[in-house]
C-alpha cells in the first residue's frame, strides 16, 4: 500500500505539468477555435531560452521570467499574428497543419541551431525526501505539485473572478455577442495565447529537470496534454485538471504494476475508452451545431 500511495503522488506531481500543458489546448479551443499541436514545442522553446539565460549569467529565476517574456512575444503574439489570424477564415484544418509544420519546425531549428544532445538543467526544489506518515516523497514532487496547481487554480480564479477574465469566457461563449457588447475580442484572444506562453513556460521549468532539455522533449508531452484535455473535456478548463492528473498517476501506476514498456500507450488507452462512452470528455459539456 506504501509503494501504491508513493507512485499516486508522484503521478500527481507529473500530471500536473501535463494540466498545464492541457489547460493552454483548452483555452485557445475556447477562445479562438484553434488547436495548437505545438504544444509540446511551446514548453520545449522556453526551456532552451533558460538555459540560454543561465549561460549568459543570469540566475535561474531572472532567466525564467526572461523565458515568460519572450514566449509571450514569441508564442503568444507572434505564433497568433503570424500563424493563427491569417489562416483563420479558411477554417481549422490549415490552423491544424501548419501547427504541425510549425511543431516539425522549431524541433529541427534547436537541434540545428544549439545541440542535438540533452541539457542539464538545475532543480528548481531542493534535492530532498521527507517522510510523511510512512511514505518518501521528494521535495520535487511536492513542489511541482503545489506550484502546478497554483497556477492552474489562479488560471480558474482569474477567468471567474476579474473583469478580463469574465470577457474571456465571453468571447470563448460567442464572438458576435462579445462584440456588440463593446468587447475587444481580438484583446481578449490575445490575452488567451498570452496565458498560453506562461503556462508553457510554468511547465517548461517543472519538467526540465527531471527529462533534460531536449529538442524532442516536447512531442511527447504535447500528445499527452492533448489526450489530458479531451479525456478532461476539450470545452472545459477545469477538465484539463482532472485528465491530466489522471494521465499522470494511470502511467505511473501502469508503469509499476504492468510493465514500464506500456508506460508510454496510458494516456491513448485512456483517450479511447473515454470517447467511446463520453466523447464530450469526462467534465466536458455536449454542444450542437448546425449541418
Amino acid at each position: 500500500m506504501t509503494d501504491f500511495l508513493q507512485l499516486f503522488f508522484s503521478g500527481l506531481a507529473t500530471g500536473s505539468i501535463y494540466a498545464l500543458a492541457a489547460l493552454g489546448f483548452t483555452l485557445l479551443w475556447q477562445a479562438s477555435g484553434t488547436i495548437n499541436f505545438a504544444q509540446g514545442e511551446f514548453v520545449m522553446l522556453p526551456a532552451f531560452m533558460m538555459i540560454l539565460g543561465m549561460a549568459a549569467g543570469l540566475p535561474l529565476w531572472l532567466a525564467f521570467i526572461a523565458s515568460i517574456v519572450g514566449s509571450v512575444l514569441v508564442q503568444g503574439w507572434l505564433f497568433k499574428h503570424l500563424v493563427v489570424d491569417p489562416l483563420f477564415k479558411f477554417g481549422m484544418m490549415p490552423i491544424v497543419v501548419a501547427t504541425i509544420g510549425l511543431s516539425i519546425t522549431m524541433r529541427n531549428a534547436v537541434r540545428a541551431g544549439y545541440s542535438a544532445e540533452p541539457q542539464p538543467f538545475p532543480y528548481l526544489f531542493p534535492d530532498e525526501v521527507y517522510n510523511i506518515a510512512g511514505l518518501n516523497i521528494s521535495s520535487t514532487d511536492i513542489g511541482t505539485f503545489v506550484f502546478a496547481m497554483v497556477l492552474v487554480l489562479g488560471v480558474q480564479v482569474f477567468l471567474a473572478k476579474t473583469v478580463t477574465g469574465r470577457a474571456m469566457q465571453a468571447v470563448a461563449q460567442n464572438t458576435e455577442s462579445a462584440t456588440v457588447l463593446g468587447i475587444d475580442v481580438p484583446r481578449m484572444i490575445f490575452y488567451t495565447f498570452a496565458i498560453n506562453a506562461v503556462l508553457a513556460a510554468a511547465a517548461a521549468i517543472l519538467v526540465t529537470p527531471t527529462y533534460l532539455a531536449k529538442f524532442d522533449m516536447g512531442a511527447s508531452l504535447g500528445t499527452k496534454a492533448f489526450f489530458a484535455a479531451i479525456i478532461g473535456g476539450f470545452n472545459n478548463s477545469r477538465g484539463a485538471l482532472l485528465g491530466g492528473l489522471i494521465v499522470g498517476v494511470c502511467e505511473n501506476l501502469a508503469g509499476a504494476y504492468v510493465s514500464s514498456a506500456y508506460k508510454e500507450a496510458v494516456a491513448l488507452i485512456i483517450f479511447m475508452v473515454v470517447i467511446l462512452f463520453k466523447p464530450q470528455g469526462l467534465l466536458g459539456q455536449k454542444t450542437e451545431r448546425k449541418v
